[in-house]
């Protein structure tokens, strides 16, 4: 039975950092005391220095040869169920546009926030031993998920640059040379693609840009984040189908609002350079035409999934798709593990995880202590690591014109699908591995945590359903609070 000191520890625990969220909402919506530019500048330095140090400290301190094995394997299984249920719904779909679903459903069904709320709610509710638990799944989810995450969202970039630039020829594609400054496939970068026809009928392929470094280096210093997590995205790429073999995309209306604010700023992306925005009317029209465009594909996603005959929703990304070939499985396997290493190794969060991973297996294999030294390097920036990431999605709340981006209905969707499917699956998953009692509970409600913050960024910066992401992550903090708890009570019952 849970007790009244039982809630108000948790609440002990969450409320201050709702309350520096709200601080931030505060400061720019009501006090005016920071800038767009200036919203930047802080969150630039959270996701750079604040969030990775907070993730090293957390690996860091976790036994890795005290895993709590049958736990990981049910969160596991409840991952890869989620992917070939998706799979095999877009076999049988007649969705153009269902590879994209895909990496969405997979996301908000799959990806809680783990680091920032997950490890203060969950060892609140359940103690220290639950804070050990979410360690793990922090990284499992680093290393292994996000992983996966990138690679699918790779994929459907290179498809789409593929059926882009060679709609009738990509099959015989068979090698791609990228260039060492491409970061990634997204249709966001101005790619030029320059091709070989050798005497056997072969296409060798390389990609590079169509505009100078120096023109986007501003953009990609900032993609890199991992909580620039919390930038709002609504700019819209334009699409052209061109078939001949040296093609380039431009796309400089993007590189002009970049220019315009110096930076690609945290929250702002292209929705505007804040609520007093002179372009605020048109960027308002583009957020409704997506909120039109994501409103007829949930429509037709529960339709289909009904079993009835729903319209099909057209749109640039099924213009791109009609054609079905595609080069040889090595190839496109070759050219996304290029991509994604890349991606990689340009991100905080890698580093940290990683170097905090193999330190943990060092120290708690022969009982090392990091040197206090360096322990207070790292902890003083980790120290408020949780209350300045709650400010960061305080900032992001204040910039965007409206709470929810994406429409009442897809919204609706999408805290569905976060806080009931995701629960209900790994229930199932956790029962049939044999958990049972308090960590059966507590895998259920770890599961009803917010949309990670990860999947948004990767969201965001694919141009895929970034609204409805925007919504998991913001909304979805705001309901998580009242929704755990409630799970936490009935499950303790």
């Amino acid at each position: 039975m849970i007790s009244g000191k039982d809630m108000y520890d948790i609440l002990t625990t969450i409320v201050p950092l709702y309350v520096a969220m709200l601080l931030a909402y505060a400061s720019v919506r009501w006090w005016n005391i920071f800038a767009p530019d200036q919203c930047s500048g802080i969150s630039r330095f959270i996701s750079v220095f604040v969030v990775p140090l907070l993730a090293f400290h957390f690996i860091a301190t976790n036994n890795p040869y005290a895993m709590n094995y049958r736990f990981l394997a049910a969160d596991t299984l409840q991952k890869v169920i989620v992917l070939v249920a998706l799979f095999l719904w877009k076999v049988f779909s007649k969705k153009e546009d269902s590879f994209d679903w895909i990496i969405t459903l997979f996301s908000l069904s799959s990806l809680p926030n783990s680091l920032v709320i997950g490890i203060p709610l969950l060892k609140a509710m359940y103690g220290d031993l639950s804070g050990t638990l979410m360690i793990q799944i922090v990284v499992m989810q680093s290393v292994i998920w996000c992983t996966v995450l990138l690679f699918l969202f790779e994929y459907r970039a290179a498809k789409l640059l593929i059926s882009e630039k060679f709609p009738e020829t990509a099959a015989s594609i068979t090698s791609f040379k990228v260039d060492s400054d491409i970061v990634w496939l997204n249709d966001k970068e101005p790619l030029q693609t320059d091709a070989e026809i050798g005497e056997d009928g072969k296409i060798r392929v390389t990609v590079t840009r169509s505009t100078p470094k120096s023109m986007v280096s501003a953009f990609f210093n900032v993609s890199q984040s991992n909580l620039s997590s919390v930038e709002i995205y609504s700019a819209q790429s334009s699409r052209e189908s061109t078939p001949s073999f040296s093609t380039s995309i431009d796309h400089t209306e993007h590189f002009q609002n970049n220019e315009t604010s110096g930076d690609v700023n945290f929250v702002q992306s292209s929705i505007g350079e804040s609520p007093r925005s002179s372009n605020l009317e048109d960027e308002n029209l583009k957020l409704n035409k997506r909120k039109e465009r994501n409103n007829n594909g949930v429509d037709e996603l529960i339709e289909n999934t009904n079993g009835e005959e729903g319209d099909v929703q057209i749109d640039e990304v099924e213009i791109v798709n009609k054609n079905k070939d595609m080069p040889p499985a090595c190839v496109m396997a070759k050219l996304i593990l290029i991509m994604v290493w890349r991606k990689l190794i340009r991100n905080a969060n890698t580093y940290a995880s990683v170097i905090g991973l193999v330190w943990s297996l060092i120290a708690f294999r022969w009982h090392i202590d990091m040197p206090s030294m360096v322990k207070s390097c790292f902890s003083i920036l980790a120290s408020g690591g949780l209350g300045l990431a709650m400010f960061s999605l305080g900032l992001s709340m204040a910039l965007q014109p409206k709470l929810i981006l994406c429409g009442k209905r897809v919204a609706t969707f999408s805290m569905a699908v976060r806080f009931l499917v995701a629960p209900a699956v790994t229930a199932a998953t956790a029962v049939a591995v044999g958990l049972h009692g308090g960590l059966l509970h507590f895998t259920i409600v770890q599961a009803a945590l917010p949309q990670g913050i990860v999947p948004f960024v990767y969201a965001q910066e694919y141009d895929l359903h970034a609204d409805i992401l925007s919504v998991g992550v913001i909304i979805g903090m705001l309901v998580s609070l009242p929704i755990t708890i409630l799970y936490y009570v009935l499950l303790g019952l």
